[in-house]
Parts: structure tokens; C-alpha cells; sequence
């Protein structure tokens, strides 16, 4: 998908972008949105997020809301590896909150994904994403690493997933894992 992709949706207007393709300005734009709205420097952390794929929320020319996703690929049980859209940095100028623009960039990646055989995220707010029909994950976590498993603290890390057209059926009490990779590993 490409910047051509736009939508009007209530106040804001949607597009979709490639990171590759994301000119300069954008990105330093989406970085610094992410970083008043994590308060936490997201010049370090959007690197680690290769092959990204952003849904941008902008009024008037100016970067209002935003969600990416990346492609993981999660493991359930012993059950084939599942090609998963991964969610991350649903952000919102904090100005401009509760206002439904996160639900809707929410939405909008929902209908871009459907190709994809799962999507997860690791919430900060469990709550929120379970209105929006995701389901917290109850299964213990891990990382697969060139030496094996690497088990994910229970207290550390909490990740839902959202059924897609292509998802098989899933015991979410199963074990899960997720590729290593540099940043946040979940």
C-alpha cells in the first residue's frame, strides 16, 4: 500500500504508507507524535521496526493520530507458523485524545490485514483493545532465538491477537512465540 491509499474518516484524513516510502519529514513527524505520546524517545525505537507499515491520521496537513504494523511470525504450540500482523506505537497527539481517532486507525489497519493469517500486540491497556475484539493471550510467552526458547516473564509481558479471516482455530492457553529481533522483543 502506498500514500495513495486516503480516506476521509470524521475529522481526519487516513492514509497509508510505507516506511520505505515515507519521505524525511513524515517520519520525523510520526517519530516525534510517538515520542510526546509515549514520552519515550522513539528516534531509538522506530528503527527496530523494519518493513513497517503506518496508518496516519492527519488535520490540516498536520500528523494527528498513528499505527503501524510490522510482519512477525508467531508460533502457537506446535501448530505452523502463522503470519501475523504485528501492532505497534498507537499513538495520539496528546492534545487530541479520546476522541476516537486511535479506534478508528485501529479499524482501518483491521481492514488492511486481512491477508494475514493473525494479528497481535502487546497492550499497555488490555481493556481498551477488548472493545475493540482483541483477545488477551493466557498462554506462557517466548522468544525463539538461534539457541532455543527464551521464556517471557509472566509479569513482564502481556499479548492479544485479533482473529483474521485467515486465522485457524487457536487454544489461546497455548504456548506462543515470536521471532527475536532488536528493540522490544514483544
Amino acid at each position: 500500500m502506498t500514500a495513495h491509499d486516503i480516506r476521509a474518516a470524521g475529522d481526519l484524513e487516513w492514509s497509508i504508507v510505507s516506511g520505505q516510502e515515507m519521505p524525511p519529514r513524515l517520519y520525523d513527524e510520526v517519530v516525534g507524535l510517538c515520542t510526546r505520546a509515549y514520552e519515550e524517545d522513539f528516534a531509538v525505537l522506530m528503527p527496530t521496526m523494519r518493513g513497517s507499515i503506518h496508518v496516519l491520521g492527519s488535520r490540516a496537513g498536520r500528523l494527528v493520530s498513528h499505527a503501524l504494523w510490522v510482519t512477525r511470525w508467531l508460533h502457537v504450540g506446535s501448530a505452523p507458523l502463522l503470519r501475523t500482523a504485528f501492532i505497534e506505537a498507537v499513538a495520539t497527539d496528546p492534545g487530541r485524545r479520546q476522541r476516537g481517532y486511535a479506534s478508528e486507525a485501529m479499524r482501518l489497519i483491521a481492514g488492511a490485514i486481512a491477508d494475514f493469517d493473525l494479528a497481535a500486540l502487546s497492550p499497555f491497556d488490555p481493556a481498551w483493545y477488548a472493545r475493540l475484539g482483541w483477545e488477551l493471550w493466557h498462554g506462557p510467552l517466548f522468544i525463539r532465538t538461534d539457541t532455543g526458547l527464551l521464556p517471557t516473564p509472566d509479569e513482564a509481558e502481556r499479548v492479544m491477537i485479533l482473529r483474521l479471516p485467515r486465522t485457524p482455530p487457536l487454544d489461546l492457553h497455548a504456548p506462543l512465540s515470536a521471532e527475536w529481533r532488536e528493540g522490544e522483543l514483544w
